[in-house]
């Protein structure tokens, strides 16, 4: 394919070069309907038989490779590249126009909205470094100015209808390069993009389908399909958008899956889910998420416009109905419910229960998440629906699917912190004690430390199989990072931040993936103090009863889905 950047009348290895025709090969395909511009212009390889090319019309310099197919293109093909054994039909026209970029080096209004939070895309880019961008702005305004256009310029797609690619019953496509085995099927109209693949031949999952509207784009490894509209997005490896979601000024990364409903200026994580009508997702980062029928979120608040934004942290899930004011930010492996009208920041708090009440205000329930059986499913289940794998392919985000893992430990760490000063508080009239615009229970409070507790044990018992702290070696312990589904600790965030190329950022968080492992015994050495030390004997035990815990929830649930069952017999 690099060959064919620079010159694409160069054949590939072993094929015959294509050639000007000559003037009986001329006359026969005019005699099939065909017509050009200047037939000098048209080269086509001597292996192609003539007699698959019908009703077409070229414009410009086209290039046309041994095997390829093309029929009923009233429109034209005009100035691009037609590769071997692809097959092009029933298409209204097919046009790149000069220096085209083909969607390379779009804009992405992220987050806000209102372009001061941008991801510049292109084939290649991982959740990771698209997030960099929109969280830290000033790192793609000041760090990578000066080699983005060099490096934008490597990631270049050439004009053409790549090797073995399908393009069938469309409209029109203009300035939209289709890579090596992609197909693109029924698609209404395709406007300044790339469908790239790089998977393997006979694995490709790179997939434009019926109905799908898109201008702006970039479509890796991923899947639009029947009456997306899509606007300013890139669609990531795995991911899958059908069902006439619509989407614009948003990303979508590895094993997306959207349906349906609206997205805004979303920065979408791995495993980001939402299947229901009515349901829009806006100015927020997601990973991990499962969307609720009817989920919606506010960014404009009729004063500076939609520049409002949130973050909802890894596992977040919402239930039907839930509304969120942004901004706000949601602690990870949340369970959100109602209406939330005070931006609430329940970050310190994982595995909660967020109620709104009958005012918008935020009741929380700490730690209520830990006891379902249904997390640790989740974390067994992810793994097995990722839709890059045996697909041959180079894979662009770094996916952490632990649930336990130093980014929530630390959490449930500092909220055991918290929920202890807490309780020293006396209660609101209403019997809530307050804390960041949130609502709390003393009952709630003292259940959560001690299922924090728990967690942390069975943590530690995943973590250590001797169950025995490591030493410390008497470092600070560093905060760690949730960095677009992969888990890092802060100083390697902030070597990812000075580096001035998205080549050496990714090298960078490819060696902290590898060594995560040996990153989380260091922190763990480091983090677990005294206290924890003299505990330690408690650490097996404490796992058992955590275990014990989501056992008895399951049975609560087989029971109850049990006496449903037989109340639904005949």
């Amino acid at each position: 394919m690099n060959q064919n950047l620079q010159n694409p009348d160069i054949p590939a290895p072993g094929y015959a070069a294509p050639v000007r025709l000559r003037w009986w090969e001329i006359r026969q395909l005019e005699l099939q309907g065909c017509s050009a511009d200047d037939w000098d212009q048209i080269l086509i390889s001597p292996d192609t038989d003539l007699h698959g090319i019908v009703n077409v019309r070229f414009g410009g310099r086209v290039t046309v490779e041994g095997g390829a197919r093309l029929r009923d293109i009233p429109g034209g093909i005009h100035n691009c590249r037609i590769g071997r054994d692809a097959v092009v039909e029933n298409t209204a026209r097919i046009e790149f126009e000069p220096e085209a970029p083909c969607g390379v080096g779009i804009s992405i209004s992220t987050l806000d909205e209102s372009g001061s939070r941008p991801v510049i895309a292109y084939p290649g880019i991982s959740s990771q470094t698209a997030t960099l961008m929109a969280r830290v702005p000033s790192w793609l305004e000041h760090n990578l100015a000066t080699s983005l256009q060099d490096f934008l310029d490597s990631r270049a797609v050439p004009h053409e209808i790549g090797d073995r690619a399908v393009v069938r019953d469309c409209g029109r496509l203009l300035n939209v390069s289709v890579g090596a085995g992609a197909s693109v099927v029924g698609a209404r109209s395709l406007v300044n993009g790339a469908i790239v693949n790089n998977a393997a031949p006979g694995r490709e999952i790179a997939f434009v389908g019926s109905g799908v509207d898109a201008e702006n784009f970039i479509i890796e490894d991923g899947k639009a399909d029947s009456g997306c509209i899509i606007r300013n997005c890139y669609i990531g490896q795995g991911a899958e958008l059908e069902k006439g979601f619509t989407a614009h000024d948003s990303l979508f990364f590895a094993n997306c899956s959207l349906e349906n409903g609206e997205a805004c200026a979303v920065l979408a994580g791995p495993y980001t889910v939402s299947m229901h009508k009515a349901s829009l997702l806006i100015g927020c980062q997601t990973s991990f998420m499962n969307a609720g029928s009817a989920t919606n979120m506010s960014n404009h608040m009729y004063k500076l416009g939609p520049v409002h934004w949130g973050v909802l942290e890894r596992g977040v899930k919402t239930s039907s109905g839930a509304y969120i004011m942004l901004g706000a930010k949601i602690g990870a492996f949340s369970m959100v419910m109602g209406l939330h009208k005070t931006h609430p920041d329940s970050s310190s708090f994982p595995f909660s229960y967020l109620f709104g009440d009958e005012r918008g205000a935020t009741v929380v329930v700490p730690a209520a998440m830990l006891r379902s059986c249904g997390l640790m499913r989740d974390e067994k289940k992810w793994p097995t629906r990722d839709r890059r794998l045996k697909r041959r392919l180079p894979l662009h985000d770094r996916v952490s699917f632990n649930v336990l893992n130093p980014f929530t430990v630390n959490s449930m760490l500092k909220a055991i912190d918290t929920i202890s000063e807490l309780l020293t508080e006396p209660a609101f009239d209403d019997l809530y004690i307050r804390h960041k615009g949130m609502k709390f229970t003393r009952a709630a409070l003292e259940r959560a430390k001690f299922l924090y507790t728990m967690a942390i044990y069975k943590y530690l018992s995943l973590t250590l199989p001797d169950g025995k702290l490591p030493p410390s070696d008497g470092a600070h312990a560093e905060e760690w990072v949730d960095l677009g589904g992969q888990l890092i600790p802060r100083p390697t965030l902030d070597l990812v931040l000075a580096t001035d190329s998205p080549a050496e950022a990714e090298r960078l968080l490819d060696e902290a993936f590898e060594k995560y492992g040996e990153a989380q015994t260091l922190w763990i050495g480091r983090r677990f103090g005294k206290w924890w030390r003299e505990h330690e004997s408690e650490i097996p035990s404490g796992a058992r009863q955590f275990d014990e815990l989501v056992e008895d929830d399951r049975q609560e649930y087989l029971e109850s889905f049990s006496k449903e069952n037989r109340m639904l017999a005949l």
